[in-house]
């Protein structure tokens, strides 16, 4: 018999909601009204939750809730208000991305499954063992990843009582999720908060090979694939869609439900031509079969749907054209009207509740509830007693019991008709009366207390930072001379191919403190535990998740990089004990008033890099194909290792962006000019325990008329004396930008 696969459908609305459960999804995955991943979806209420919850499990589907963008710190006290309802609600699971609300949902929620956001870029075994030990029950893959890299981590997350989840359907990002700042930089809008604004979406100046949107990926589909998914071990078929409409959710859904069915029942496999019908910008599935090449893009981020339909019919005249587009949107038309009918057939309409409180003196009270599916009957532990000064009313249950409102039942009756009058009953036994009434209705499952974090005010000790230096010349080596200077070497994310030169270099150079990237993948993975295992640095930087939970493993002493999107002091909790994690930096997404909240726990140190090129993405894909042009049609495993070269795009508004390929890396755009941000040291003095200066050799628009040795001394003086220094640097670095700091999140 075979196992069981989840079809896990998006519902940014309710309506979307009740398609997907219409269409036959095993489990739905939506937002609420904050703290999710897709602000511009309509997500929906607190009130209407419960509604939805209860339909869903009526209809043998699971609710996940997703809660999965970083979270600053004066907004974590709503966030546990948020936990405290979702514990009592009935949802199957919620879907994290922030480190410091994993640590929290573990301490304080254990009783609600965690699952961890495609925001969280997992793509390595160790990043799997860093999610479980941080108490995440399933994970979901990169998107970027092929059949064989999914199958090993399926198994690696077995092992580790996980289960995986991959994106089966709908739009593919340029970048890793996660870790793409470009929406942020330009216009403040963080795709870390649930506010892309897509713009690798947008149309640029024409490149060299024609292209005008560079960027645009087309959109991911495994429809073809589904005997393989199920065959690598995953457990859970993801479609993409939150912002998506009730018809396209309802059309999908429909679509992978029957070639889920058609797979499980051994027929042949369906064609996909109702894919097409719904928005699409044409469809890949070349990330899963590993062979990425040129022909994942398209020049249109529009709908493909027309002229899907124009090469399938291969029109004779414009007139027959004309008409069968005419047909297709008549028929378009058709599917909202039929999925609408079916929707409204599902109520999210709470259960009504009829209430019966009946006593007499010197008895118990008793309260008979009437609802939908049941009747029972609760009684106070204390007997009535008279009091004329404080009687029992109408008005007064009713304030006690109103908060059964709040769940997936309404007060539609409370009858007091047969309760004798100038009665009394202490308040707190009604309140438990509500209680015993909504454990019954919640099928015997005790109410959980509301969780409320003490708010310690701790003073920061007062510290003098020092400085650290990031390179990626070897050249530049002898800046870990410099005293008082700290020096980490950016390591490459192709370690295979590099092991012996970098083996090499740390054991020559015992100064040099390694800083990993944030993808590492495969083989790579496995190389980086080789490294670690010949040269046992003391300590390391770091920007993977993976790598963190080896130098954990083996002892070393570990920074979390300013990747991982620290944001909060719970962040910084967790990463320490449960991690052992000696220091942080703290995200350049925020603003001086977000950074100025955060608390370090005693013994951990607190970094922020104020001089940096300023890295918007991070690709597998080759990002040159639509630009300059390459002679190689697809990625191969040489080019990470050995290309090196760089173009610009530029916008139509003439905002231009940097794409650059270095030696060992993956394809990455940066900003035109580099972040700056000497302000900081003024602002929020004794905040942190060091500053960073990123003197890696990427080629932007920004220009530094100092050599680094010189450079370095100046940012030495600036930590002791900002004014004239501040000054100075900026006349030695231009032009640079600091926009995040000033906008935030």
């Amino acid at each position: 018999m075979k196992r069981e696969i989840e079809l896990l459908a998006p519902g940014g609305d309710v309506d979307a909601i009740k398609a997907a459960i219409a269409a036959g999804a095993n489990a739905v995955y939506c937002g609420l009204d904050k703290f999710n991943a897709r602000n511009r979806a309509t997500n929906i209420s607190m009130d209407n939750l419960h509604g939805i919850v209860r339909l869903a499990h009526k209809n043998d589907c699971q609710i996940f809730i997703t809660l999965n963008i970083i979270i600053t710190e004066k907004e974590v006290s709503l966030f546990v208000e948020v936990l405290n309802q979702l514990i009592n609600s009935g949802v199957d699971g919620v879907i994290l991305q922030d480190l410091g609300m994993f640590y929290l949902l573990k301490k304080y929620f254990g009783s609600l499954s965690v699952h961890a956001s495609t925001q969280l870029t997992t793509h390595n075994a160790g990043q799997i063992q860093f999610l479980r030990q941080l108490g995440a029950t399933r994970v979901n893959l990169s998107r970027e990843l092929n059949l064989k890299e999914i199958k090993y981590l399926s198994a690696i997350a077995a092992d580790n009582d996980m289960l995986t989840e991959a994106f089966v359907h709908g739009s593919n990002c340029i970048s890793f999720s996660g870790i793409c700042y470009m929406s942020s930089v330009q216009s403040g809008n963080s795709g870390n908060r649930g506010r892309c604004s897509q713009p690798c979406r947008d149309k640029y100046i024409t490149t060299a090979q024609g292209k005008d949107y560079p960027l645009n990926l087309k959109d991911n589909s495994a429809y073809h694939h589904l005997n393989e998914m199920y065959d690598a071990g995953v457990t859970s078929l993801k479609i993409e869609g939150r912002i998506k409409k009730y018809d396209y959710i309802y059309t999908v859904v429909d679509a992978y439900r029957r070639q889920l069915d058609n797979m499980f029942q051994g027929k042949e496999n369906l064609d996909d031509g109702v894919l097409y019908k719904v928005f699409n910008r044409d469809f890949s599935n070349t990330f899963l079969k590993g062979d990425i090449h040129k022909d994942m893009f398209i020049d249109n981020p529009r709908d493909y749907s027309v002229i899907h339909l124009a090469k399938q019919n291969n029109y004779a005249s414009a007139e027959e054209r004309e008409a069968k587009e005419l047909q297709f949107y008549a028929e378009k038309d058709k599917v909202k009207v039929s999925v609408k009918t079916k929707i409204d057939k599902l109520s999210i309409d709470k259960e009504p509740l009829r209430i019966l409180v009946s006593g007499k003196k010197g008895e118990l009270l008793s309260v008979t509830v009437d609802a939908p599916d049941s009747r029972f009957v609760v009684h106070s532990k204390q007997n009535l007693s008279i009091n004329k000064a404080n009687p029992l009313t109408y008005s007064a249950i009713y304030k006690r019991f109103k908060t059964i409102n709040k769940t997936a039942f309404v007060i539609d009756h409370l009858d007091v008709n047969d309760l004798e009058r100038e009665l009394h009953l202490p308040f707190q036994e009604l309140a438990e009366l509500r209680n015993q009434i909504l454990v019954k209705l919640n099928v015997g499952k005790e109410i959980i207390a509301p969780v409320v974090l003490s708010t310690k005010e701790v003073e920061p000790p007062k510290v003098k930072p020092h400085l650290l230096v990031l390179i990626s010349n070897h050249k530049d080596v002898a800046l870990a001379d410099i005293e008082d200077v700290k020096v980490y070497f950016q390591m490459p994310a192709s370690i295979e191919a590099n092991m012996d030169e970098l083996v090499d270099l740390f054991l020559k150079n015992r100064k040099l403190v390694p800083w990993f990237p944030s993808v590492i993948i495969g083989d790579d993975y496995d190389a980086a535990n080789e490294f670690l295992q010949r040269v046992k640095p003391k300590e390391i930087v770091t920007n993977n998740t993976g790598i963190a939970y080896l130098a954990c493993e083996k002892g070393i002493e570990w920074v979390a990089g300013p990747f991982l999107n620290i944001t909060n002091s719970y962040s910084l909790q967790c990463l320490k004990e449960e991690f052992n994690c000696a220091g942080a930096f703290v995200s350049n997404e925020l603003s001086r008033l977000q950074i100025k909240n955060i608390q370090k726990p005693n013994d951990f140190e607190l970094y922020y890099s104020i001089y940096h090129p300023n890295v918007l993405m991070t690709s597998r894909q080759c990002l040159f194909h639509t630009v300059t042009g390459c002679k190689k049609h697809q990625v191969d495993d040489t080019c990470i290792s050995h290309c090196s070269k760089s173009a610009a795009i530029k916008k139509q508004n003439g905002t231009e962006y940097i794409i650059s390929k270095t030696k060992g890396h993956y394809h990455m755009v940066y900003n035109n000019f580099n972040f700056l941000n000497t302000a900081i040291v003024k602002e929020l003095p004794y905040k942190f325990d060091a500053f960073l200066v990123d003197l890696s050799d990427i080629k932007t628009s920004t220009h530094i008329k100092e050599d680094k040795v010189e450079l370095v001394k100046s940012f030495k003086k600036l930590l002791t004396d900002q004014k004239d220094t501040a000054e100075i640097i900026h006349q030695q670095i231009k032009p640079t930008s600091a926009v995040q700091y000033k906008k935030g999140i």
